[in-house]
Order: C-alpha cells, then sequence, then structure tokens
C-alpha cells in the first residue's frame, strides 16, 4: 500500500504543526506538565521533571524529523508510538477511575481531565501517523496539490482547536 504525496505531505505538516505547538507550549510551563507528568502516577516524583523535559524535547525532534526525507518514517512511527504511550496513561489512569487529573495536553486550551475522548484522539492520530509512514508514489506535486496540502492542514488545525476548546475545563466564574 502507498499514499499519494500530496497525502502524505499534509498529514506530516498537520502532525509536525501538532508536535512543535504542543512541545513548546509544553516547554514554556514545563512546571506545569512535570505537575502533570507526576500527576498520572505512572512514574517515581523524581523522574516526572525529567521525564516532562524528554517528553517535551521528543515532541519538538519528531516534528523536525517529520521533514527529513531520512527520518521520515522513523519519526512517523516514533510520532505514533508516543501518542500511544500517551493514550495508554490516560486509559491506566481512567480505569483508576482518576478523570480529574490534568492531561498535560491543554496548551493554549487550560487545564484538560482525562476522557475517553482524549484516548480516542490519541488513536486517531496514532493512526495519522502511522499512515504518514507509508511509502508514497511517484509524482510531481502541483499547485492544486499545494493548495490541497494547505487546507487540509488548515481544516484539521480548526477542527483539532474546536475539539480542544470543547474538551477543556471551563473557568469558573466568579460573581
Amino acid at each position: 500500500m502507498s499514499l499519494d504525496p500530496a497525502v502524505g505531505l499534509a498529514l506530516r505538516a498537520g502532525l509536525g504543526l501538532l508536535f512543535a505547538t504542543s512541545g513548546v507550549a509544553k516547554l514554556r510551563d514545563l512546571r506545569g506538565f512535570a505537575d502533570a507528568v507526576a500527576g498520572y502516577r505512572l512514574l517515581p516524583p523524581v523522574l516526572a521533571a525529567p521525564a516532562a523535559f524528554a517528553f517535551a524535547a521528543a515532541e519538538l525532534a519528531l516534528a523536525a524529523g517529520l521533514f527529513v526525507p531520512a527520518l521520515r518514517g522513523a519519526s512517523a512511527l516514533g510520532a505514533a508510538g508516543l501518542l500511544g504511550l500517551y493514550g495508554v496513561a490516560i486509559a491506566v489512569n481512567l480505569a483508576r477511575g482518576r478523570r480529574d487529573i490534568d492531561c498535560g495536553c491543554g496548551g493554549p486550551f487550560g487545564r484538560q481531565s482525562l476522557s475517553e475522548a482524549l484516548v480516542l484522539r490519541n488513536a486517531l492520530l496514532a493512526s495519522a501517523a502511522l499512515a504518514s509512514a507509508l511509502p508514497e508514489t511517484e509524482r510531481t506535486l502541483g499547485w492544486l496539490d499545494a493548495w490541497t496540502i494547505v487546507a487540509a492542514v488548515a481544516s484539521a488545525s480548526l477542527l483539532s482547536l474546536a475539539a480542544g476548546l470543547l474538551l477543556a475545563r471551563p473557568e469558573p466564574r466568579s460573581r
């Protein structure tokens, strides 16, 4: 099975944008993200801060690697693996009945509690990452492909923004 190169580029661009913005947001509030990692209670507390930094750095490295031809496949598989790891961590805590902890994935959306929707979102994103690892057919991209790729990435970004806003915990209103 192989992908059309426009589809492959759109998938990589969307995932690259997601990982780049997520990694930067995590680095900008590394202490808050380390608190979120600790909140999962899957690592010894002393490892929360180093793991938080490693996750943020991995997201940035994967975002860049998706656009380096020699690293494209490995980066796509790494992205799928990281998204799968995040999904499993969320699912474990949901199974423990721990819904009210911060997922650590809020970024501009603020705090998000754990939910099945986050597990589904990560599974869909991991599937997109796996698809982007498929070999691509050889053909030259044209101007219509460029517009298609831009429209696909913009649409996916807007859908992701809308989903994030729907899943974000609303701020309490003061009276």
